[in-house]
């Protein structure tokens, strides 16, 4: 295979780029529908407001450590790509 030329290095970053951000998006949708499953329980008496709190806590954590996990692995992929 010949190595990639300059134009298609700077688009494939792009698609690299845009396929981060889906999974960015992705992420933060599970964060929501999972904050929203907590309050629906919340509403219906099942869980303590403290309990709510301490779970929404719990699910930003996990939702930073994925994002994190996304950005780390962009970084890689653009440093791999920049490579000649």
């Amino acid at each position: 295979l010949p190595p990639l030329t300059e134009d298609r290095r700077k688009e494939l970053v792009r698609v690299v780029r845009d396929e981060a951000e889906n999974a960015r998006v992705a992420i933060r949708n599970i964060r929501r529908d999972a904050n929203n499953s907590a309050k629906d329980l919340q509403k219906e008496n099942e869980i303590s407001e403290d309990e709510l709190k301490r779970i929404e806590a719990e699910v930003q954590k996990t939702t930073d450590h994925f994002i994190g996990l996304v950005e780390e692995e962009l970084k890689n992929k653009e440093a791999d790509l920049a490579e000649i």
